[in-house]
């Protein structure tokens, strides 16, 4: 069994993990800096681990960095995660052929015109979510109206 992982912090360094908890940061970040904290004031591994419902490799991972690379250690480094296939000038281009041309497009057809003239494959399951969340969807450019389009016909006056 390996020796016990705890962190030391001084007075300042504990004073800026607890700052980190109402700053404008991510709440990974915030996490971490509570974990470091934690683990400052005697808690175990394991019952951190319990508490954020972290595994506790997990948490000796943050211990890790923490104690590597310090605050810095708290952010993810840049370039994590999926790299975007298209760019918003695809978008543009997407919903200018939607406005301008006179004919209505589906997702699959919206997605294989983009693929034949722009050179960017995309799913239409996510073209469709997508283009839903920037309110581009379809040829119509307006927004749905509050009023129900069926006439209301009270049951009082109905004939039987």
């Amino acid at each position: 069994m390996g020796s016990r992982l705890r962190v030391f912090l001084t007075r300042e360094q504990d004073r800026t993990l607890l700052n980190l908890r109402t700053a404008d940061v991510p709440q990974k970040v915030k996490d971490r800096a509570s974990v470091i904290r934690l683990s400052a004031h005697g808690w175990y591994v394991e019952k951190i681990a319990a508490h954020f419902n972290w595994t506790a490799q997990t948490v000796r991972e943050v211990l890790h960095r923490w104690e590597k690379l310090g605050l810095e250690g708290l952010w993810e480094k840049p370039g994590r995660g999926g790299k975007s296939r298209w760019t918003e000038a695809d978008l543009v281009f997407l919903e200018e052929c939607l406005e301008k041309e006179p004919r209505t497009y589906n997702s699959v057809q919206l997605a294989q015109k983009l693929e034949k003239e722009r050179s960017v494959k995309l799913s239409p399951d996510w073209l469709r979510q997508v283009l839903k969340k920037r309110g581009s969807f379809g040829n119509e450019r307006e927004k749905a109206i509050k009023e129900n389009k069926i006439p209301y016909y009270n049951k009082s006056n109905r004939q039987t």
